[in-house]
């Protein structure tokens, strides 16, 4: 138990420590010349270190010391930073990071990072240079004009540290058959076969062009693996309509001679690299974040708590809360004056409890924000797009258990937003944009929900585009398509399966659509909503619940039963007329606010026993709204707002038509509570 205590401890710290390394490190990434935060990533690895060799993760302190070494020269003024450096680190945080999550997973959080290690022992001992990292000079080409490989200072420096350690480093020649039809899924095996024996430093033509098949019929790899050649050649081979496998051992010989260049065309790239040194400046980070937030002082007045004791304080309170109804309910019943003083002051008592409680679940979301820079970073050189994300509003504070929910939809958005949303730099310039986009992620109140946006100042969404593939597709008809709205044609994007893209991006989920997205939005109680201007940009705006434990709500009566409406799905209440009431090829209608929506009899619908069966003079309804979409319910009596305790019914009841929880009333009544988002199709 004791042991569980301190792993758990040790999980939550490392995490800490590697977001507090990412954050520092983009920092120092647009401020190279700054010991400060140099010293404030080493005192996070340092700790890092320590609790690692005290837990026994002997890989994570090995590698976290090796890092050490090379912080240790740059704060002391020993040795600069330069992109071979920032890279080789950030690889580092990557295989910590995963190291961790197999800890996290049950593991033992052994890696093998021989190569990383190896590149920073090179950065220490100034081996790398050889590779021309600091003198700015790219690494040669190869001569052949129908593959140009070109490795840069970092892939070459690893391969040839690989090769002095003794790790076996091949180059891979691999040939599609000329008939098969679906190349970049075979590259993709392909992949994921050397994915599965080692690691691949550099294909040509890069990976995202194989996924996209931009290529003819052949591709190579520069690959580091533990596994024998034989081997690796049975198994690449064995991947259907691959007719073309060489596995090449390098050595160095091997590899000076597969690298050599012609004199010109190394003139060139060596001139194209100092071009490109001289051009880059701190002022052109690709990624920026408020620098209050790698400074940050630790906080030292907080503990500590364990999710599962918050939601047992939630359930226990929740228990209090229907009490406090009850009381209340007595009280006016039996109308003492002193019962009636105590229970008015134990509902004050109460009512600043519960706010307590459910600020003890909020986090801020900069939980899930502070990951996102470093993302879009890494997203944005692959695509070699240049990218700002600015952040505002990461103090924005969620229900704990939205925001551990709300990170992968927001990854998937934002990658989106990279991918799709920016334009290419050449694109831009011809636009007469700035080659840099920006891409604004904002979190803020708003009543009882918080909104999230992600606006970028892209291309924007062609309408005539979505509106193509979705009638292609089948999700509208041509002619449910010339009465959609721009709102309307732009959350087409979010049906099961659409795509406007010509090839899969790995990028954007592999073919995976904006319908998970959607999907784990409103799961959460939430949607989403777009916004675009073609050649403008676009923005998503996703709207959450503030809480999942405690909403306020409608209370109705239905014939003998009580039922409750979230307030936040609820236009209005009314009454209405029987001549305000049509039947439109077989449906209930009713007039409201010069258009036509539906009506919906809950108590038929329901099948509640003792409820009105027809309408006669006045008809009270609860107008909802889903989305644009509005209806109308209709019910027999109101009666009244309240707070309610959400509670789940449990394995037993599933896939209940239009009911997503219940609550306890005061007077120990059960009462359901409708989804009215199952009402509106």
């Amino acid at each position: 138990m004791e042991m569980n205590q301190y792993l758990s401890m040790f999980i939550d710290e490392s995490r800490e420590h590697l977001q507090a390394l990412n954050d520092n490190l983009m920092s120092l990434e647009s401020s190279p010349e700054d010991i400060s935060i140099v010293h404030n990533i080493f005192r996070s690895a340092h700790t890092l270190k320590g609790m690692s060799a005290t837990m026994g993760f002997e890989d994570l302190a090995s590698l976290t010391h090796e890092m050490e070494n090379v912080l240790d020269l740059v704060r002391n003024s020993k040795l600069k930073m330069d992109s071979f450096i920032f890279d080789c680190i950030f690889k580092s945080l990557d295989s910590l990071e995963s190291m961790v999550e197999d800890i996290i997973q049950g593991g033992t959080g052994k890696a093998d990072v021989s190569v990383i290690v190896a590149a920073l022992k090179s950065i220490v001992t100034g081996e790398y240079l050889k590779g021309g990292g600091a003198a700015g000079n790219a690494a040669p080409v190869k001569g052949e004009a129908s593959s140009a490989e070109v490795l840069d200072e970092f892939q070459l420096s690893i391969i040839q540290q690989s090769i002095e350690a003794g790790i076996s480093v091949f180059y891979i020649e691999v040939g599609v058959r000329e008939d098969c039809v679906l190349k970049a899924a075979r590259a993709y095996m392909v992949f994921n076969v050397l994915e599965q024996n080692g690691e691949v430093i550099k294909s040509n033509p890069p990976v995202e062009d194989i996924e996209q098949e931009r290529f003819d019929n052949e591709f190579s790899v520069f690959f580091i693996s533990s596994t024998d050649q034989a081997s690796l050649q049975k198994q690449i081979s064995s991947v259907s309509e691959i007719d073309k496998a060489i596995v090449s051992v390098l050595d160095s010989a091997k590899l000076d001679e597969l690298m050599k260049p012609p004199v010109m065309a190394a003139q060139q790239e060596i001139a194209a690299a100092s071009a490109i040194a001289e051009a880059e400046s701190p002022e052109k980070a690709e990624v920026k974040k408020p620098a209050a937030a790698a400074n940050a002082p630790v906080a030292n007045r907080t503990i500590r708590v364990d999710i599962e004791r918050l939601d047992t304080l939630m359930n226990l309170f929740s228990e209090l809360l229907i009490d406090r109804v009850r009381l209340e309910q007595l009280a006016s019943e039996i109308k003492k004056s002193e019962l009636t003083e105590t229970v008015e002051h134990m509902t004050r008592v109460s009512s600043d409890l519960q706010g307590i409680v459910l600020k003890l679940r909020m986090v801020p979301i900069d939980t899930v924000f502070n990951r996102f820079p470093r993302m879009i970073r890494d997203v944005a050189k692959t695509l070699d797009k240049k990218v700002d994300l600015i952040i505002t509003g990461a103090d924005t504070e969620l229900d704990r258990t939205v925001v551990d929910e709300i990170g992968d939809p927001l990854v998937h958005l934002l990658r989106n937003a990279v991918d799709h949303g920016v334009e290419p730099t050449v694109d831009r310039i011809a636009a007469g944009k700035s080659e840099t986009s920006t891409i604004n992620l904002r979190a803020y109140h708003s009543g009882n929900h918080v909104f999230i946006e992600i606006e970028d100042d892209g291309r924007g969404i062609n309408r005539d585009n979505v509106l193509r593939t979705a009638i292609k597709k089948g999700v509208v008809t041509q002619d449910q398509a010339t009465r959609l709205s721009d709102e309307e044609v732009y959350l087409l994007l979010f049906a099961s399966g659409f795509s406007t893209a010509d090839k899969i991006s790995d990028l954007s989920g592999r073919g995976v659509g904006l319908d998970v997205v959607k999907t784990k939005i409103e799961s959460l109680g939430g949607k989403v909503q777009v916004t675009s201007k073609l050649g403008k940009g676009s923005k998503f705006s996703v709207q959450l619940p503030l809480t999942l434990s405690i909403i306020s709500a409608m209370l109705i009566r239905m014939g003998s039963e009580k039922y409750a409406i979230p307030l936040s799905s609820i236009v209005e209440t009314a009454a209405i007329k029987q001549e305000q009431i049509r039947v439109v090829h077989g449906n209930l209608m009713v007039d409201y606010r010069n258009s036509v929506i539906p009506l919906v009899p809950l108590a038929k619908l329901f099948d509640v026993p003792g409820a009105a069966d027809e309408f006669t003079g006045e008809t009270q309804i609860v107008v909802i709204r889903k989305g644009e979409r509005l209806a109308a319910l209709v019910v027999d009596e109101f009666i009244g707002q309240q707070e309610i305790v959400l509670k789940t019914l449990g394995k037993y009841f599933t896939k209940l038509f239009a009911v997503s929880g219940a609550t306890i009333l005061g007077d120990g009544q059960v009462a359901l509570i409708i989804d009215t988002n199952a009402l509106i199709k």
